[in-house]
């Protein structure tokens, strides 16, 4: 990527085509900036962040006021990073003078919808003071749900909790109806859609009666909210500009929310890659991207960035080609500043073995070139596929670190901390109080409902608990929560000593509950460092809900036990980094595509849009590796049961010209193969001797 520019322009250092995204518009007679509706097509590596920087630094030295833009990204570090960025662009504009900006609307979708929900609770019919559910909670809130509708007594299988909210979620963020959903994405449960809509039915009123929003609820409040015309001129009216990251991988809630804030497109602009929409199954469509500008009248102005910064043209010729072959797209081709570079390796290998073989061999011989262990990357469709590879790499003492396993929130030990200081928060968080009082021991279920039932009878008072007796075993541990959760309740003007408090109850819990606990003790730690860095507790607990950060549990390996280390990611991971050099794995039909995606057209689109994400991490070196056997499962340890791997279809002859064909194979490798001696014996001839 080209270095922020450090002249006195703002649009200093950027190529023409960013230039023209950056300053799209003219200046408004009364300040400012007016606009249509602006589309930046941003292929991979051609500076897609420094771009959106430069458009908001260009809107604010223009006179735009940094409280009316409304900057919505897919992660709390992304907005960071762009706020961090226009910036410095600003201050280098202005040369220091005018202070420090800030984007005080700069944030995800959900966080900005929590906080439009929270300021507009009262026209919604909804408390102000609801909790956020994490994925895991809602998931629990479900299945409490499902065990009340009598699931368990049923004859045939019906769906577990975490299916059930998957469903849920699809029909929600999709916009659509159970039937179809139920049809198109799991067919194994058509059969029990009545059974389904009373249970999401019951969802929604147990959710309302705690006053809970889970994750979907956040987007779909805020867009049956903007359906409402006063509401909606109430929200856009406090934005002259309106900016989208990453659009391609927006669902159709979030499209519809965006119209409805601007229907006209008036100070739109959307910045995103539709080679790069991965996300289906979480609803995302890249149709949204496709159909952007004909929604408005006249069509959105459209900016095509296709000078890419990372990779070298023979990598591109690859994924320009691959891309090519998709069915609708917008044309580009992705063109590079780093010069020619070698053509990328198509890899055949006898079997995952000589995949591993090949690969940490190949990371081996990169890295006494020159080539960090940290800057060579080894990508996978699936997270398993890595699971031979991570054993290899352990048993040569290669540090290495994997992403794309469990998120800090599903940590039990985490969970368990944060319950605490939720049903503190919110007395009526059913999810949170059976989890809390669980943790004693002698409570189960039964108690923990009888208990909740207590505090519910109390109007909602902790301190209620008091009064209740819990079984024997839990006796000695009762007062002590008792006294944390009505100190949590009462109204304290600095609430950041609770965590302390609340870390403190829990060791002995801990300690009680993991036999790793001293491990996971240290998530415990920076979740209290955390804290402090929140001004209110009901802050700490949304955002920690809607952006959570890594757990150190995610690393598959200590990543600083060596100077260096090598980084394993499944490719949804991976969207967004960039490496020198970069191994794909199983590059073959049933992989790439998936299997289970060869049924319907959009799904094989996207699978090829996955692969072409996949080798555009790559700077210089890219290895697409492909086995040409795959052993069969459940079979004697040394069983020769196998079949054979197609070339992926999305390597048509056209790509394969672009790359250089590799065989490797590890015959002799262990050193048991030698030279062949000249002596020849006719085996044949003495065996007619023996009769």
């Amino acid at each position: 990527m080209p270095a922020d520019p450090v002249a006195t322009s703002p649009e200093d250092g950027l190529n023409p085509e960013q230039r023209t995204a950056a300053c799209y518009g003219d200046a408004a007679p009364e300040g400012g900036v007016s606009a249509g509706p602006l589309l930046v097509i941003a292929g991979a590596g051609t500076g897609k962040t420094m771009t959106l920087a430069h458009r908001v630094a260009h809107l604010i030295t223009a006179g735009v006021a940094a409280e009316r833009i409304l900057l919505m990204t897919f992660s709390r570090r992304a907005a960071r990073e762009m706020t961090e960025r226009a910036r410095r662009i600003v201050e280098q504009r202005r040369r220091g003078e005018g202070g420090a900006i800030r984007l005080p609307w700069s944030g995800t979708f959900h966080s900005v919808a929590s906080r439009i929900l929270r300021e507009y609770a009262p026209n919604l019919a909804l408390d102000p003071g609801f909790s956020v559910l994490d994925r895991g909670d809602a998931a629990d809130l479900m299945d409490v749900c499902r065990q009340e509708r009598g699931v368990e007594r049923l004859e045939r299988r019906f769906p577990r909790k975490d299916t059930c909210l998957s469903i849920y979620s699809r029909c929600v963020n999709a916009r659509a109806d159970l039937a179809e959903c139920l049809a198109d994405y799991f067919p194994w449960c058509a059969d029990w859609e009545p059974e389904l809509r009373a249970l999401f039915r019951a969802y929604a009123d147990a959710k309302r009666a705690a006053a809970l929003l889970d994750y979907d609820d956040l987007l779909l409040y805020w867009h049956e909210m903007i359906q409402v015309e006063p509401l909606a001129q109430a929200v856009g009216e406090r934005f002259d500009h309106i900016l989208v990251d990453e659009y391609q991988d927006t669902n159709r809630l979030q499209a519809g929310i965006l119209r409805g804030l601007r229907p006209d497109g008036r100070g739109v602009t959307v910045v995103g890659d539709d080679a790069q929409s991965i996300y289906a199954f979480r609803a995302a469509t890249v149709d949204n991207i496709l159909d952007f500008p004909g929604q408005y009248a006249p069509p959105a102005s459209v900016v095509t960035l296709q000078r890419n910064y990372r990779s070298t043209q023979a990598v591109l010729d690859a994924a320009n080609d691959l891309i090519a072959e998709g069915r609708r797209q917008y044309s580009k081709r992705l063109s590079a500043t780093r010069g020619r570079g070698e053509k990328p390796a198509y890899v055949t290998v006898e079997d995952d073995a000589a995949q591993v073989d090949y690969v940490v061999r190949s990371v081996l011989s990169a890295r006494e070139t020159g080539v960090r262990l940290m800057d060579q990357a080894v990508l996978f469709r699936n997270s398993h596929h890595s699971d031979r590879l991570e054993l290899e790499l352990t048993r040569r003492n290669i540090p290495f670190v994997k992403y794309g396993g469990l998120k800090f929130l599903e940590s039990a030990h985490v969970k368990d901390f944060l319950c605490v200081l939720r049903w503190g928060d919110n007395p009526r968080n059913r999810i949170a109080a059976f989890r809390c009082l669980q943790m004693l021991p002698g409570i189960g279920p039964g108690t923990a409902a009888r208990a909740f039932g207590f505090v519910e009878a109390a109007g909602g008072s902790l301190a209620a608990l008091g009064g209740f007796s819990p079984p024997p075993a839990a006796r000695d541990d009762w007062p002590g929560l008792v006294d944390l959760l009505a100190g949590l309740a009462a109204d304290e003007p600095d609430w950041r000593p609770q965590a302390g408090r609340v870390r403190a109850w829990y060791q002995p819990h801990l300690e009680r509950l993991y036999d790793t606990w001293a491990v996971r003790a240290g998530d415990l730690d920076a979740l209290e460092a955390i804290a402090g860095q929140y001004p209110t507790r009901q802050g700490f607990l949304t955002e920690l809900s809607l952006d959570p950060p890594q757990a150190t549990g995610d690393l598959s390996g200590p990543p600083l036990i060596d100077e260096d280390y090598l980084v394993l990611s499944t490719i949804h991971s991976a969207k967004g980094q960039e490496w020198e050099h970069v191994y794909v794995l199983n590059v073959a039909d049933g992989n790439f595509p998936s299997e289970f995606a060869t049924g319907r057209p959009e799904q094989v689109e996207e699978e090829r849009r996955l692969l072409y994400v996949a080798m555009t991490r790559a700077k210089s070196g890219l290895h697409l590796v492909a086995p040409l056997k795959y052993w069969v499962t459940q079979q004697p340890r040394l069983g020769a049961k196998h079949v054979y791997g197609a070339r992926s279809r999305f390597l048509s002859d056209a790509v394969m010209a672009r790359l250089a064909p590799v065989f490797h194979s590890t015959c002799g490798a262990d050193g048991a193969s030698g030279s062949r001696p000249s002596t020849v014996v006719d085996v044949g001839e003495r065996l007619k001797g023996l009769w």
